[in-house]
């Protein structure tokens, strides 16, 4: 047995969802490797031969899949290096592929500096206690040995074609399409030309400085040009994408955001009408109109945790025919008429973007379709800024201490949401970064206010030196 000098990667890397670090400080290509060998190493364990692997736009990509491939290969697992796409087109990969294994290089949405690991083995999506595995692994040197070889495969062209197989648009449509400049920027055209549409294009040139805004569809600011794009222009709906291409942002012709939870109203819609009774999931931090929407069609709402890993689980277990995110991550794993399956569970930013275009196609006013969806009076996801580990630490004493006045319901299965009769109010720990997220949504903002100042009360009463951002 070959031996290694023992290593200790940095345990914050180490995230509940995915791998996650500073580039050239907590993520290096020497760390990158030793993690590779240990994914190699595990992919040995599940009797699994060979990874696929891709990088997205950041400047950083191209070393650290190299670095990823090497250690992979150590363990004596063979690599399919996709060079650089999106994220679901690694997912993608490993179903055509027929391999069930893709490591992705990319920091997602987070800053330039940044750069991680998305990690799914033998179909299964790594998270939590398999990620910390990992670490395990490569702190105690519990690793295996070989010779693994390398091919290159270029993936777009099949991805491309499988989606233009799957859509089918009622009509031709222009859209406008912003990508800030990331990966999703290489393929974003193509693929929409592909199914019957005319598309402008914004930041679509992959630049991993990020030179034009951030490629990141929640924050509202971040589409300020595509609204822009779409009052003057031909173009009918505007798609945004964050920066590895499995989100989905959506703006109507006027410049009304439509978020991922009401994108999820009108994909719920469609994919009952060919899946009855389906399990339809959405994390916690989605709108309350989900419930009595998807109930009245027929289908089972089912409230989840937030994290596309946790999703995909949950997905697996339930057998549910879509699931979607607040924060854009769309999942579609639902039939068609003929009982076959459409596309295969993963949330995928350019695949969901195809399908709100194909539903879109069937009225001559999509903008109108998109803002009669039900609303609430909310707020976008806001954060209270902490150091590492209180967060979880101060939910943990609230789930147990924590009154609140007038609630109709406490749900525990991901930090606290509390349903009151005309509203609701979120309070979870994030398990990418230090911060406690807050969503609130009400019948009204009277209601709205009540519900901010239960929570503040709350909050104060726990911890009174935390500064709230409402």
């Amino acid at each position: 047995m070959q031996t290694l000098k023992s290593m200790q990667p940095p345990k914050e890397i180490f995230k509940a969802y995915d791998i996650r670090g500073i580039v050239g400080k907590t993520l290096t290509p020497e760390i990158v490797e030793a993690i590779g060998h240990a994914l190699g190493s595990e992919a040995k364990q599940r009797v699994q031969s060979e990874i696929c692997i891709g990088y997205d736009g950041r400047l950083s990509g191209p070393e650290l899949a190299q670095a990823l491939s090497k250690g992979i290969r150590k363990a004596g697992v063979n690599v399919v290096n996709l060079g650089m796409v999106a994220t679901p087109m690694v997912y993608f990969a490993a179903y055509h592929l027929n391999n069930n294994c893709g490591v992705m290089v990319t920091g997602s949405h987070n800053p330039p500096d940044y750069n991680g690991l998305k990690m799914v083995l033998a179909g299964e999506t790594l998270s939590n206690e398999t990620i910390q595995s990992l670490r395990h692994r490569i702190e105690y040197n519990r690793m295996t040995f070989g010779e693994g070889f390398e091919r290159n495969y270029d993936i777009a062209p099949d991805y491309i074609a499988k989606i233009k197989a799957d859509i089918n648009l009622t009509r031709p449509m222009q859209i406008a399409v912003d990508c800030g400049n990331g990966v999703a920027g290489a393929f974003a055209k193509k693929l929409y030309n592909a199914i019957g549409c005319q598309v402008d294009e914004l930041f679509c040139e992959v630049d991993g400085h990020f030179p034009n805004h951030h490629p990141d569809p929640s924050v509202p600011e971040n589409l300020n040009d595509l609204i822009s794009a779409l009052k003057t222009t031909r173009a009918e709906v505007g798609l945004a994408f964050d920066g590895d291409g499995d989100r989905l942002g959506v703006v109507t012709k006027e410049g009304n955001i439509i978020y991922p939870d009401r994108q999820l109203l009108l994909f719920a819609e469609d994919v009952l009408k060919r899946n009855k009774n389906a399990n339809i999931i959405f994390d916690v931090k989605s709108t309350r109109n989900l419930t009595p929407w998807i109930t009245e069609l027929g289908g089972n709402p089912i409230m989840w945790k937030t994290g596309h890993s946790l999703v995909k689980a949950k997905i697996k277990e339930t057998n549910a025919a879509i699931a979607g995110e607040m924060s854009g991550h769309i999942f579609f794993n639902d039939l068609d008429e003929k009982g076959v399956k459409r596309w295969y569970g993963f949330d995928d930013g350019l695949y969901a973007g195809a399908r709100m275009i194909e539903i879109l196609s069937r009225f001559p006013n999509p903008s109108k379709v998109l803002n009669n969806l039900p609303d609430s009076v909310s707020t976008p996801e806001q954060h209270i800024n902490m150091k590492e580990g209180e967060p979880h630490a101060l939910i943990a004493t609230l789930q147990k201490t924590a009154k609140f006045e007038g609630a109709k319901e406490i749900i525990t299965i991901d930090g606290l949401r509390v349903e009151y009769p005309d509203g609701f109010g979120l309070m979870r720990p994030s398990n990418t970064t230090p911060v406690i997220v807050l969503r609130f949504e009400a019948n009204d903002e009277a209601a709205l206010k009540r519900i901010q100042a239960d929570f503040r009360e709350v909050i104060w009463a726990a911890a009174p030196n935390v500064a709230l951002p409402f």
